[in-house]
């Protein structure tokens, strides 16, 4: 299984970008070479690629995923969320919170 992701914010930088240099691109020669306008449809892109994926997890994670068995990450993390919300639930009701 792939390595879990996080991302707050996902930036692509342009020729109008204050530093015009990356890691992948130490020269700056594809960001010199990229406009704004790709930089916008390099992202919608992306989230078109996103939204596409979170709707066949979605579909996969409501179509009987939680039958013993089932290796979803998916689905585990959002029961393992469950449960550590029922047991900090638990906790605040024991002080009267």
């Amino acid at each position: 299984m792939a390595a879990e992701q996080r991302a707050s914010h996902i930036l692509i930088k342009h020729k109008g970008s204050r530093r015009k240099a990356s890691l992948k691109d130490p020269e700056g020669r594809v960001i010199s070479a990229t406009t704004r306008d790709d930089a916008v449809r390099q992202i919608l892109a992306l989230r078109d690629d996103f939204m596409r994926t979170a709707r066949r997890l979605t579909v996969l994670t409501d179509s009987g995923s939680d039958n013993v068995g089932s290796d979803c990450p998916i689905f585990y993390r959002r029961k393992k969320a469950q449960r550590e919300m029922a047991e900090a639930k638990m906790q605040l009701d024991r002080w009267n919170f």
